[in-house]
């Protein structure tokens, strides 16, 4: 992945995302996490697997927060993983992000771009429904929770 997330002002950037279609194989990836655990897509396989790739500085990201959290608690114990994919950004900057939004859930930090050029990310936030099998759910998810419940068989929420 080029550079260009750098130069582009968040006001510029496209919610837009140009992955495989759903029911592909997800692209296998290791990062490490704020505290330097390698995190593997693949040993996550039997979880449902929420990939929100992201940056410190787009505001559509900052306000998918809330709502993030909120899935976090609501399903972490039913099998969802949600794993945030910082893309090109140096780890001070994104753990004083997680620490100012309290943020409960995995950060992975995409140093180089590579896994968000393996998933073909054009612009942030971009997030990726993982089902338990490995394969794509969604890409570009507008209305995941209901595939977060169906994937994990729980009753929709009231």
């Amino acid at each position: 992945m080029s550079r260009w997330v750098r130069w582009l002002s968040p006001l510029t950037v496209v919610l837009f995302c140009g992955a495989a279609a759903a029911a592909d194989t997800a692209a296998d990836f290791t990062l490490k996490d704020l505290k330097g655990t390698e995190v593997g897509l693949s040993k996550l396989k039997g979880k449902a697997v929420l990939l929100v790739f992201s940056t410190t500085w787009c505001p559509h990201c900052r306000t998918e927060v809330p709502e993030l959290k909120k899935f976090h608690e609501r399903y972490k114990e039913k099998g969802l993983e949600i794993l945030m994919v910082d893309i090109q950004e140096s780890e001070k900057r994104v753990a004083a992000f997680v620490e100012k939004y309290g943020i409960p859930y995995r950060v992975l930090l995409d140093t180089d771009g590579s896994v968000a050029n393996k998933y073909r990310v054009r612009g942030v936030p971009c997030l990726f429904l993982v089902g338990k099998d490995g394969t794509i759910i969604c890409r570009e998810c507008r209305q995941v929770e209901p595939l977060i419940e169906r994937e994990l068989g729980v009753a929709a929420k009231k």
